[in-house]
């Protein structure tokens, strides 16, 4: 049993994701895309490796993990949209730049290089690519990161129970607003190509 109450299978898993590359490799082609209707489960990391399945959220919590193991804060960011659903996720910092590790149904909404000096930066770069079926740019808000540690005391990496109080803290606490006077009142709507790419192997 590890420090953090993985098992042997489990941790093993964990450690050959050495890099944040090879954690969103590990999501993109080990764990298949959650399709239940929002709400409906909210797994542990556990749960994920076990059941081979993630939303975005749950995805964010097995990426935090496997970044706690190999030395890193567990750290959440949430990205706040209008007409659309909100996106998760795990982000982490290499040499004072801030990148992101993502599971999503959209293949722009995934992985961040660490090369951005702040986290607005990172944000904005989700924007172009944070859009609905409708084809409207959607992404307005954003958290400041979540330290999973506070939720030690419930074994959030292994807990058997979905993890509610996670996403209720991410919905509760303050958000960043990304535009300002009138912007997303004057966005275009995403072309052809742009939606195409941007939808490529949704499950």
């Amino acid at each position: 049993m590890s420090k953090y109450g993985f098992d042997k299978g489990e941790t093993l898993v964990l450690k050959t994701l050495k890099t944040p590359e090879k954690i969103q490799h590990f999501l993109d082609h080990d764990i298949a895309y959650n399709k239940e209707p929002d709400g409906e489960t909210i797994r542990s990391p556990r749960r994920v490796l076990r059941d081979k399945v993630a939303h975005c959220l749950e995805g964010a919590l097995l990426a935090a993990a496997a970044l706690r193991v190999h030395g890193f804060p567990p750290l959440l960011l949430d990205l706040e949209s209008v007409h659309d659903d909100d996106h998760v996720l795990a982000v982490f910092r290499l040499q004072g730049c801030w990148g992101a590790v993502a599971k999503s149904n959209y293949s722009g909404l995934r992985f961040r290089e660490p090369v951005y000096r702040n986290l607005r930066e990172l944000v904005m770069s989700y924007f172009e690519s944070y859009f609905n079926t409708s084809r409207e740019k959607t992404l307005r808000n954003y958290s400041r990161p979540v330290q999973l540690s506070r939720f030690d005391g419930m074994g959030w990496m292994t807990s058997e129970a979905d993890l509610w109080l996670i996403s209720e803290h991410l919905a509760r606490i303050p958000h960043v607003p990304l535009l300002r006077n009138g912007a997303g009142r004057r966005l275009t709507r995403v072309d052809d190509r742009m939606f195409a790419a941007g939808s490529a192997g949704r499950a």
